[in-house]
């Protein structure tokens, strides 16, 4: 069942409930250029056992608007806000992939954790996805900045090339290319803005310490988006977390090493 969800003015969010007069609630938040189907994999399986799936289409993603604006983590973070208000989900566990898990983490320190009991990061893009003096541990900035001006000059190549660093293991060409059409369906000012979001947001690494609640960190050891030492960070600032790492899995870990993922997702939900 799909929801447009008003979150400002003119501005809608697109949210899939799945199974909802499931058991627990775990609500899923995309990474970057995608939308919620990228966890179809998830969707297929884990209302077998009883769950409620939601997946959300940030804003300039999917189904969603796409205002010139509102791209920051605050945004963003206020979009999840108003569609778990909406549609009046408690109790729930929310889980973000790269950006998503950003977005997640922003969401956990700015409301407050409200309604979520337990959080669950996937190459989570947190607390910096570039490197900083301080933080050597991301990519390159200039990586970020060959992304946003490849998004204005040749958008499709782009894609390409982002897509192909986000596997370990061997995928079809026709999942690449089903990938590569949801990037395209985003709006290219919404796809460059929030890879300018990466550059300038720092205050993640305060956010992480925020985090109350149980957290699963799944990250995959080859990860060449979201270097795994950031699942490390992650772990070392969250107080009450659990790091798994995915060993030959790369960033998208949640069809890379589908089985291995669900397994544990699950694992944690029932706990």
């Amino acid at each position: 069942m799909g929801y447009y969800i008003t979150v400002e003015p003119d501005v809608y969010v697109y949210a899939e409930d799945i199974n909802p007069r499931g058991g627990r609630t775990i609500v899923f938040l995309h990474g970057w250029p995608g939308d919620h189907t990228l966890f179809e994999y998830q969707y297929n399986q884990l209302p077998k056992l009883g769950f409620r799936c939601v997946g959300l289409d940030m804003r300039g993603f999917g189904k969603s608007s796409k205002p010139w604006s509102g791209y920051d983590y605050d945004r963003l973070s206020d979009d999840v806000r108003a569609v778990v208000d909406a549609l009046q989900l408690n109790n729930f566990i929310l889980g973000g992939h790269s950006t998503g898990g950003a977005i997640a983490v922003r969401y956990m320190a700015r409301h407050h954790g409200h309604g979520v009991s337990k959080l669950a990061l996937f190459a989570a893009a947190a607390p910096s996805l570039i490197q900083r003096p301080y933080f050597p541990q991301g990519r390159p900035r200039q990586a970020v900045l060959d992304i946003i001006q490849g998004t204005y000059r040749d958008r499709p190549a782009m894609l390409k090339e982002f897509g192909s660093m986000i596997f370990h293991n061997y995928t079809s060409g026709a999942l690449s290319d089903w990938i590569f059409q949801l990037g395209l369906q985003a709006a290219s000012w919404a796809t460059a803005a929030v890879a300018n979001t990466w550059l300038g947001e720092e205050e993640l690494f305060a956010d992480l310490e925020k985090i109350q609640v149980p957290t699963l960190i799944l990250h995959g050891y080859e990860d060449l988006v979201c270097p795994f030492p950031l699942a490390i960070a992650q772990r070392d600032a969250i107080k009450n977390s659990k790091l798994v790492a995915l060993e030959s899995c790369g960033h998208f870990l949640f069809i890379d090493r589908m089985e291995k993922f669900n397994e544990e997702l699950v694992r944690f939900a029932q706990e």
